[in-house]
C-alpha cells in the first residue's frame, strides 16, 4: 500500500470512532492494542475495510509488560461492550499485538487479558508484522514507537525478514519533558500530544535516541527508507529529527497511532 493510500485509509479509520459503516462485507475482524497509554479497539470486514474505532485512556502496560491485569480487561470490556452495542453485532474473536522485544510470558499476558475480557485470541503477533499488515510496503524498515520501547523490522520484497526491539519511547519523551519543565508526568503527556513542536528543542535528545535504535537495529539495510508509526513521535519536526540523524528518507502518517490496531484486526484469520 502507497503511503497516500495508507493515510485514506487511516482517514477513513478515524471517521469510523463510535461510529459504525453502515454496512460492511462478510464477517468482521477486530484487533484490540493494549498501548501504555490508550487501550484501542479497531474493526475491520472480511474486505479488509475499517467498519469501527474506538479507545480510552489506560496506563495498563509498561514497557510492552501489562502491570495492571484487571484495568486492561475491564478497559477492554467497556471497548467491547461499546463497540457491540453501536455494531449491533457480538464479536467472540479478536487480535492482540505485543512488542517484538519482549519475552514469551510477557506476551501472552496479552492473550490472557483478551479471554478475561470473554474474547477468543484469534491471532497474537509482534507489533511490528502488524503494522506490516496494513503497510503493506515491499522494500522499507518499519519503525513502531511505543510508549516504552521502540520496534524496529526490515522488510524486504514485502517480507519481514528481520525484528528487533529497543527500550525507548514516549514514557521517555514524557520524562524528559516532565523535567526540563518541571511539570508532572500527566502533563508532560498532554503538552507532548498538543503542542510538541513547541517543545521540540527540549524532546530533540529522546527523539534522536529513537533514530539512534533505528539505526542500530538496520544497520545491515543503512538504504531503506524509513516508515514512522505509533503515537509516541507524533510530534511535529519529529520526521526531520529522525531523517537527519540517519540520513535517509522518513515517511509520517498523520494518524499513526492507529496503524497497529487496525494492523492486528488485518492479521486476523
Amino acid at each position: 500500500m502507497s503511503p497516500s493510500a495508507t493515510d485514506r485509509f487511516l482517514a477513513a479509520a478515524v471517521r469510523r470512532w463510535r461510529a459504525p459503516a453502515p454496512r460492511w462485507a462478510g464477517s468482521l475482524r477486530a484487533g484490540v492494542d493494549l498501548g501504555t497509554a490508550t487501550v484501542v479497539f479497531a474493526v475491520v470486514d472480511s474486505a479488509g475495510e475499517p467498519v469501527y474505532l474506538d479507545w480510552m485512556a489506560a496506563g495498563v502496560v509498561r514497557d510492552g509488560v501489562v502491570i495492571d491485569f484487571q484495568g486492561a480487561v475491564e478497559a477492554v470490556l467497556e471497548l467491547r461492550a461499546g463497540a457491540e452495542r453501536w455494531l449491533g453485532t457480538s464479536i467472540a474473536a479478536a487480535g492482540a499485538a505485543y512488542p517484538p522485544g519482549v519475552g514469551i510470558e510477557e506476551s501472552r499476558a496479552c492473550r490472557y487479558v483478551l479471554e478475561g475480557a470473554g474474547l477468543d485470541c484469534a491471532v497474537l503477533v509482534d507489533e511490528v508484522a502488524a503494522a506490516l499488515a496494513l503497510l503493506r510496503v515491499d522494500e522499507a524498515v518499519v519503525v513502531d514507537v511505543g510508549g516504552g520501547s521502540t520496534g524496529v523490522g526490515i522488510v524486504r520484497q514485502g517480507r519481514m525478514v528481520a525484528v528487533g526491539d529497543l527500550p525507548g519511547g514516549g514514557h521517555h519523551l514524557d520524562l524528559i519533558l516532565a523535567g526540563g519543565l518541571h511539570i508532572s508526568i500527566e502533563e508532560a503527556e498532554r503538552l507532548k500530544r498538543t503542542r510538541g513542536g513547541d517543545y521540540l528543542h527540549l524532546l530533540r535528545p529522546g527523539i534522536e535516541r529513537v533514530a539512534a535504535n533505528v539505526k542500530r537495529l538496520s544497520a545491515t539495510q543503512p538504504a531503506l527508507p524509513v516508515h514512522l508509526v505509533g503515537g509516541a513521535l507524533k510530534i511535529p519536526g519529529a520526521g526531520e529529527v529522525v531523517a537527519g540523524h540517519l540520513h535517509r528518507p522518513v515517511v509520517e502518517y498523520e494518524h499513526a497511532e492507529f496503524v497497529t490496531p487496525f494492523g492486528i484486526a488485518l492479521s486476523m484469520p
